[in-house]
């Protein structure tokens, strides 16, 4: 799958069945880039109809894993003024029916809503621990979704 946002890495996830369920493989240390490569991870659920974000981080990049249940709305906007990039906005549904593995480069403002009908889980393994070493450390977020004058705005 392809972003023009730039560092942005969108990769279709496969789901490998049989028997017993499936199985997939939400990252390999061989492909990704040792800067991005995942120092926690944690799953969040989201309701539907319900979004998270928009926000962005200074340093940390996200590994989001959306693979159902549900569908997911992904929007993204360059916000790193010496990107190639800059001001570009990109958005995707992925997750139950289309599974994908996005890198979310730091500078990149992100946010997705659950556009399913069902509770949906999404599984993130950033680059940096949230709060650093311990939890005591500010947390490296900018949160724009508590600004009503934000131009990161999500439309359905």
């Amino acid at each position: 799958m392809k972003c023009d946002i730039d560092g942005v890495i969108i990769r279709k996830l496969t789901l490998h069945h049989d028997g017993r369920g499936w199985l997939t493989e939400l990252f390999r240390r061989d492909e990704l880039d040792p800067e991005v490569f995942p120092a926690m991870g944690y799953v969040s659920m989201t309701r539907p109809g319900v979004a998270r974000g928009p926000h962005e981080h200074t340093d940390q990049a996200d590994l989001f894993c959306f693979i159902g249940p549900s569908t997911f709305r992904l929007y993204l906007w360059d916000n790193r003024p010496g990107s190639p990039s800059f001001g570009d906005r990109f958005c995707i549904d992925i997750g139950q029916d289309n599974p994908a593995a996005v890198v979310v480069p730091a500078g990149v403002v992100h946010a997705y809503k659950n556009i399913g009908e069902a509770d949906g889980l999404v599984y993130n393994a950033p680059n940096r621990l949230y709060g650093g070493a311990g939890g005591g450390e500010p947390v490296d977020e900018i949160r724009h979704e508590d600004d009503p004058m934000t131009s990161f705005k999500l439309d359905d």
